[in-house]
């Protein structure tokens, strides 16, 4: 013990607090031994080999507290590594939301069960509900109803290949010349219905809980489905799928909830290619929005019945236009806002047959092709400068005003092509956009169009008329719309967007909508 003091009294600063504290409970300890007197030379010598270990092992942890510290440290790790392995095992398998690209898992055979639920995956937040007014569940349906279509993407439509066109979860292919590549795509004008169900599948107010939802989604393509049986003479067949879906969706547990009243379609196509009546004239429409269970549900088209399509709601026909963030679309609008406009107005379409359609577009063309105030985009069969995306802007962001002729029904695709390039739409007929898409445009229809009812108009005296200033206010407003009337891009969440695109649009009208039918109602459940 002398040794062990007289190497401590040398060495002083190598003691710190803790080494110094277990010296003292050392030595208090040895010295209580050392009075009791040895009964023996060899045991006198055993103590003395004691001593001189416990003087040795209390010199080691004197000299070298780091010792102490490393068995502290390791310890720590070891009760660090067991809390990782058993607490937070590896093996258990990533959950990501589906794609529409993936093949739906349901089996065919068990068709009519309703799906398995999923694990619960809920990107679903507050703020979302806030800006839609509520939650969205998504049917996963059999893939035969939507993305089972795809395979025979060039036999969905009688016309045209699709297989460009379904690219890129139905925006098509990227635009060159107009800006980034991941914002301006080829899309087709009746591919909505895609569009819509891409962005749903990552949208925020979607959730995976059906008993949270306010609206339930049934993501059918059927615009796809019926331009692919146009030319189907066995009418059955022509109506098979429709029907399987409207039974399908009929013996699901949630639509028993409210008989489907909260239950919704979107459509890519008008409401006219599936209202077959039986002694009508059979143009290849099917009769999907005549069944029952559809009556009862929402539908989303691009072109609603203006006399028959109670349960229907115009939602917009789908431009070029799909950013992914606010920067962009605040650029391009603050672009149009400063574009020089050469030409008073502008036309972009083709004659068309049948009466009343030929008379007024052979009219439009022949006005326009005589004025020197008018740019005359016209279109014909076949490949087209009407199917390119930059040609049809080139002549609307030059145009003070651009008309809209009823197309091949009422609506068409370049109303809202013009209002993307902040040209003031020019209307012939109210069924085009006044009686279509409430949800999306101002009631007071003077502030953003002009209409022109007269079975003769002269469309450039009419036009001459409007003060300079009230177009730049008209313009405004036109260019305003345009967030409202944009499909963004599906990958992007609305949440970070900062606008709401015609899907956020169209959600929160239908959300209102659901919910006051069903408290006028008085039954079922109150979404």
């Amino acid at each position: 013990m002398s040794i062990l003091k007289s190497q401590i009294s040398q060495q002083p600063h190598s003691l710190s607090p803790s080494s110094f504290l277990f010296f003292s409970m050392s030595s208090r300890k040895h010295s209580s031994l050392s009075p009791v007197p040895p009964e023996s030379e060899t045991e006198a010598e055993t103590f003395k080999d004691k001593d001189a270990h416990v003087a040795a092992t209390t010199s080691l942890l004197v000299l070298k507290p780091h010792f102490k510290y490393a068995l502290y440290v390791f310890f720590f790790l070891f009760i660090w590594f067991l809390l990782l392995f058993f607490w937070f095992p590896s093996d258990r398998p990533p959950v990501s939301p589906p794609s529409i690209l993936q093949s739906s898992n349901l089996d065919v055979q068990n068709q009519w069960e309703e799906p398995e639920e999923k694990a619960p995956v809920e990107p679903a937040t507050k703020a979302a509900a806030e800006k839609t007014g509520g939650l969205v569940y998504v049917y996963e349906l059999p893939a035969k109803f939507n993305v089972g279509l795809l395979k025979e993407c060039d036999r969905l439509n009688v016309y045209t290949n699709m297989c460009p066109h379904v690219a890129n979860g139905g925006l098509g292919q990227p635009v060159s010349g107009m800006g980034s590549t991941t914002t301006w795509f080829a899309t087709h004008q009746f591919i909505a219905e895609m569009i819509f169900h891409a962005r749903m599948e990552n949208h925020p107010s979607r959730t995976r809980h059906p008993e949270k939802a306010d609206l339930f989604y049934v993501p059918f393509y059927g615009g796809l489905h019926a331009s692919s049986k146009f030319r189907e003479s066995d009418l059955a067949a022509r109506d098979a799928l429709a029907v399987e879906l409207a039974e399908y969706i009929r013996r699901q547990r949630w639509w028993k909830r409210n008989h489907g009243a909260d239950h919704f379609l979107a459509l890519g196509r008008t409401a006219w290619d599936f209202m077959r009546t039986d002694g009508g004239t059979d143009f290849g429409a099917n009769r999907l929005l005549r069944l029952p269970p559809v009556k009862n549900m929402s539908v989303l088209t691009v072109e609603r019945h203006p006399w028959e399509g109670s349960n229907q709601y115009g939602i917009p026909y789908p431009s070029y236009f799909h950013p992914s963030t606010s920067d962009e679309m605040l650029t391009w609008q603050n672009r149009m806002r400063l574009q020089r406009r050469l030409h008073l107005f502008s036309f972009v379409g083709a004659p068309r047959t049948g009466v009343e359609k030929a008379a007024i577009r052979d009219e439009i063309i022949h006005q326009c092709a005589e004025s020197a105030r008018c740019h005359l985009l016209k279109c014909g069969s076949g490949a087209s400068q009407c199917h390119e995306p930059t040609q049809v802007l080139n002549v609307m962001t030059r145009s003070e005003f651009c008309l809209q002729a009823a197309g091949d029904s009422f609506t068409r695709r370049s109303t809202f092509d013009s209002i993307l390039a902040g040209c003031i739409p020019v209307f012939f007929s109210p069924h085009t956009a006044y009686s279509q898409y409430s949800w999306f445009l101002p009631a007071d229809h003077k502030t953003y169009s002009v209409f022109i009812g007269d079975e003769n108009p002269r469309i450039e005296a009419e036009l001459l008329k409007i003060p300079n200033d009230q177009i730049q206010k008209m313009r405004n407003i036109v260019i305003d719309l345009i967030p409202n009337l944009t499909y963004i891009h599906p990958n992007t969440s609305s949440s970070d967007f900062g606008f709401a695109d015609a899907i956020d649009v169209a959600l929160g009208k239908l959300t209102e909508l659901v919910k006051s039918k069903l408290r006028r109602r008085g039954g079922g459940v109150t979404v």
